[in-house]
């Protein structure tokens, strides 16, 4: 099979991820001595610059990581948490039916910084310096602007000196977008992390001191508290009208990352392994149990009924998300029976020949809530609209809600296996530059997963305060055979885990090499409702890109899937792999979005 590029193969080190400068970075980190999880934050915080669409500093980021010094797989939470004044009755009585998608409103605490500096403390071996200084020189001296970042800035600029001018200060350098090749520097961006490091060092020459001292100039110093000041200023967001925020200085004091055992399933010789329901994570586990009923080895990778068996099964796996996913400190996820043979083999049943068009959640007695349901097109809102005018080819006139909507941010990866074994991934997201305004100071907005809150208090995923919102962001780690083997992922929000199923399944089940499996035409469903503002659903949804054969793409027409077609590598899908056999890594990166990177050597 010819690829898109080699799968990388090497002894010392593998580095992959959603940017080539993160992977770069990362790799340098390997080459100066450093382990994959020195790699993984410096990495990280490049991938905070490079990528403003989808992610920022001010976001989050779930871990998961094989620790060999600890023999242990752990998850680090970097997933904040609702203000200790917000509430669903609080947004309610405002108007509110759903929650707002951007601005003030829907931000949550940011546990990123928290996420980094805690990995870099207890399974890392450097500095916040040796880390933070790559940031800092690309966040000094600029990166090229791609045709993403240019496109969405394009299309905001108008919005931004409007309503948010501390963006447009950061991200229309001279009063405009940038433009696609050209370099985007962020100063007070560098500023901060400069400012970071100086603190840190303030603290003497103990590492893990200077560790602390950076996570409290976050969390309990000048960043908390210009957070602070901003957030009591009223801000245009998706309800047409200006509103102060929940968050405070307070909420940063009080929250601090926090390390968690994972979830697993066995899946013939493999053991999946992924962050709780406090993310869509478990949704990959229990598709895998699902599927274990069928023989997936023996279909054929590209043929329609292994497209229409995952499906399937993914829409019975999603349906239990929406009903009974949520932070599991605050409500009962029943996760042992979502996950259990004798329950899938139930669910099991409800796959048929042809395509569902229906949402069907199990009933577990005691547990879930209502799944409310939007066609595309049929969002209320509480307060009136407002209007801009949206740059493009051909220039028309929308209202913000389905421009926010289809401009919220995405995420990011990435995956490290270093000479000694270790193992990371972790998918940073959150903080994007459209999803609210830019803190005066810093650089930087602060993360709106807020909106994927619900405001019925009798779900599990109901906001509250104090309360991590249940995210779509799911890395993962793969052991064979009781060894670990394999960290994967993909930006993509509610398909991240549809697409790195798909990648695992054509590498475990089909024989795939790391870099035929992300290759491989891909599909993903809508069916399931959107975690994003303003959650709706398309029914029966299929998304195929052409490389099928068109023998799958006519039986999957004709067995009811309502088919939408993209061209060859045209989806968003963006998974990257790193694998460890022996003394041999290997790594592999999507060619969707043509910046996704693999290294080693």
């Amino acid at each position: 099979m010819i690829t898109s590029r080699p799968e990388i193969v090497g002894t010392f080190g593998v580095v992959t991820s959603t940017h080539w400068l993160a992977s770069t970075v990362g790799m340098s980190i390997l080459e100066r001595g450093g382990n994959a999880f020195d790699a993984a934050v410096a990495a990280g915080c490049v991938l905070h610059i490079v990528e403003p669409n989808e992610n920022g500093p001010g976001g989050d980021v779930p871990i998961v990581l094989w620790s060999v010094a600890t023999k242990r797989i752990d998850v680090i939470c970097g997933q904040g948490v609702a203000p200790a004044a917000a509430s669903a009755s609080k947004l309610q009585n405002m108007g509110f039916d759903i929650m707002p998608g951007a601005g003030h409103l829907p931000a949550v605490v940011p546990g990123s910084f928290g996420a980094w500096m805690l990995l870099l403390r207890e399974y890392g071996t450097m500095r916040p310096r040796d880390v933070l200084a790559p940031a800092i020189a690309i966040a000094r001296n600029g990166f090229i602007t791609n045709p993403a970042v240019a496109s969405v800035l394009n299309a905001v600029s108008d919005f931004f000196k409007q309503y948010w001018p501390s963006s447009a200060e950061v991200f229309l350098p001279g009063g405009s977008a940038p433009r696609v090749g050209t370099l985007l520097c962020l100063p007070a961006q560098a500023e901060t992390y400069e400012r970071i490091v100086r603190e840190a060092e303030q603290a003497g020459l103990d590492r893990e001191a200077q560790i602390e001292a950076a996570r409290r100039a976050w969390y309990e110093g000048f960043v908390a508290d210009r957070i602070d000041q901003f957030f009591r200023q009223p801000v245009m967001d998706t309800s047409g009208e200006a509103h102060a925020g929940f968050l405070a200085g307070e909420d940063l004091a009080r929250w601090q990352a926090s390390v968690e055992a994972p979830l697993a399933i066995d899946y013939k010789q493999y053991r999946l392994c992924k962050p709780g329901p406090w993310a869509q994570s478990p949704v990959m586990l229990q598709q895998l149990a699902l599927l274990a009923g069928f023989d997936i080895a023996a279909m054929d990778p590209l043929g329609a009924e292994f497209v229409h068996t995952v499906q399937e099964c993914a829409k019975l796996a999603f349906a239990d998300r929406d009903a009974f996913y949520g932070d599991p400190k605050f409500a009962h996820v029943p996760i042992d029976r979502l996950l259990s043979s004798e329950y899938n083999e139930e669910r099991r049943q409800l796959v048929a020949a042809e395509a569902s068009q229906e949402l069907r959640p199990g009933r577990i007695d005691g547990c879930g809530g209502e799944i409310s349901l939007r066609a595309a097109g049929s969002t209320i809102t509480a307060h009136s609209e407002i209007s801009f005018a949206a740059k493009s080819d051909t220039a028309k006139t929308e209202t913000l809600y389905p421009f926010l909507a289809e401009t919220h941010g995405d995420t990011c990866h990435v995956d490290i296996i270093d000479q000694w074994g270790n193992m990371v991934s972790a998918t940073p997201s959150g903080g994007w530059m459209s999803g609210s305004p830019v803190v005066p100071g810093l650089g930087f907005s602060v993360s709106v997963r807020g909106q994927m809150f619900l405001l019925d208090e009798r779900h599990p995923n109901a906001l509250a305060p104090g309360k991590r919102p249940r995210t779509t962001l799911t890395p993962s780690l793969a052991l064979r055979n009781g060894e670990p083997y394999l960290v994967f992922g993909t930006p993509g929000g509610d398909y991240q885990d549809q697409w790195a199923l798909h990648a695992f399944l054509r590498h475990v089940d089909h024989g795939m090499n790391l870099q035929e499996a992300v290759d491989a035409p891909s599909f993903h469903s809508a069916h399931l409702p959107s975690s994003f503002y303003p959650r709706e659903w398309l029914p029966g949804h299929l998304a195929v890109e052409s490389g099928f054969p068109r023998q799958t793409l006519a039986e999957l027409h004709r067995r009811g899937h309502r088919l939408e077609m993209f061209g060859q590598w045209e989806h968003y899908n963006s998974v990257t792999m790193a694998a460890r056999d022996g003394n041999v890594m290997r790594a592999s990166a999507s060619p969707r979005r043509m910046k996704c990177y693999a290294i080693g050597r």
